[in-house]
């Protein structure tokens, strides 16, 4: 039998908007269970560029992304949610006042409110089609994001791709790396100008070596233990580039999945929301951050979190039906349970 997980709200997704949900329930006593399809916590900011800085975060001129996870991950901990990670929501069922979601991992997660806070929704990376490639993916010879550049301190790195994450990873990892080559199949990269020119003048120098135009063929190893990336031109030309590890950055498949099927308003392929309550068509269920739309929306990370704000403090009836809700300054009551 399933075992059910119950909680007062169930926030689906991971990245910074939704880890500050969960702040802003615990705020208002609302305990709070995270669900996300990728393995760790931090959306696109762990997944894509987790030693890009952001600028736009207030009290911080500048912050990496993975330093803004961080952050947000200590702020929440006195109100200790609880993740499930590396699943899928896919289904939402009502009993009288309360949702039942169950996951791809067979989880039940019951709950009085839903807040959806997935982003683009849930991703993915786009895989090479190459032979052998989940052996080398489970032992990290092939990744799709780095967590620590130091992990990757004297290996022989390959990088694939042709957008910023390739070419910010490329800069960052010519300084630890034994050696990085920059795998694309046209000179031209779809990647910031100013970085751009930053790669031709680290090739230019040798500290990076730059295979183009080429693209992925193969891999040699014995089947976990990467020992070499097979690469090709358009016209079959093959060589062998000897590495430790390949990262591939072919940017990532996104979609709602089966949250697409829950009878949302969806808005090409985001979810129209009240922008006073970030609350959805659909009774018991808020969308905030990249997903939630309305009139004058910005995509930004602080507009996400003030969406989190929102979304909690309408759901609080729902939770504590009857109990007046009166607000208070963070500076006046501190945080519950510290």
């Amino acid at each position: 039998m399933t075992a059910v997980i119950d909680t007062d709200v169930a926030i689906i997704g991971a990245g910074p908007v939704g880890l500050f949900a969960v702040f802003e329930c615990g705020m208002l006593r609302m305990k709070s269970v995270v669900i996300d399809a990728l393995e760790a916590v931090g959306g696109q900011c762990t997944a894509l560029y987790p030693e890009k800085p952001i600028y736009d975060i207030p009290a911080h001129p500048a912050i990496a992304a993975a330093d803004l996870i961080g952050h947000l991950e200590t702020q929440i901990g006195p109100f200790a949610p609880v993740f499930l990670l590396g699943r899928r929501v896919e289904t939402l069922v009502r009993e009288g006042e309360t949702i039942i979601l169950g996951t791809s991992a067979g989880d039940a997660v019951r709950c009085k409110a839903v807040i959806i806070a997935a982003g683009a929704g849930a991703f993915g990376p786009n895989r090479p089609p190459l032979d052998g490639l989940p052996g080398y993916e489970a032992s990290g010879g092939v990744r799709y994001m780095v967590s620590r550049r130091e992990e990757m301190r004297g290996k022989r790195v390959v990088i694939a791709g042709g957008g910023d994450s390739a070419v910010d990873w490329a800069l960052s990892l010519k300084d630890v790396a034994a050696k990085v080559t920059v795998v694309h199949r046209r000179p031209k990269f779809r990647a910031a100008p100013e970085t751009a020119a930053q790669l031709d003048a680290a090739a230019a120098k040798g500290e990076v070596e730059m295979a183009i135009p080429y693209q992925l063929h193969g891999l040699k190893g014995d089947g976990t233990r990467l020992e070499a990336v097979t690469i090709a031109t358009l016209k079959g030309e093959e060589r062998d580039i000897p590495a430790d590890h390949l990262l591939a950055f072919f940017g990532l498949s996104m979609e709602l999945g089966p949250i697409a099927e829950w009878g949302l308003g969806l808005d090409r392929n985001h979810i129209a929301v009240e922008p006073a309550t970030c609350a959805t068509n659909v009774d018991g269920v808020f969308a905030i951050g990249d997903i939630a739309t309305y009139p004058g929306k910005l995509k930004l990370i602080l507009q996400g979190f003030s969406e989190a704000a929102m979304a909690a403090h309408a759901i609080h009836p729902r939770v504590f039906p009857g109990e007046a809700l009166h607000f208070e300054y963070s500076t006046s009551k501190g945080v519950p349970g510290t």
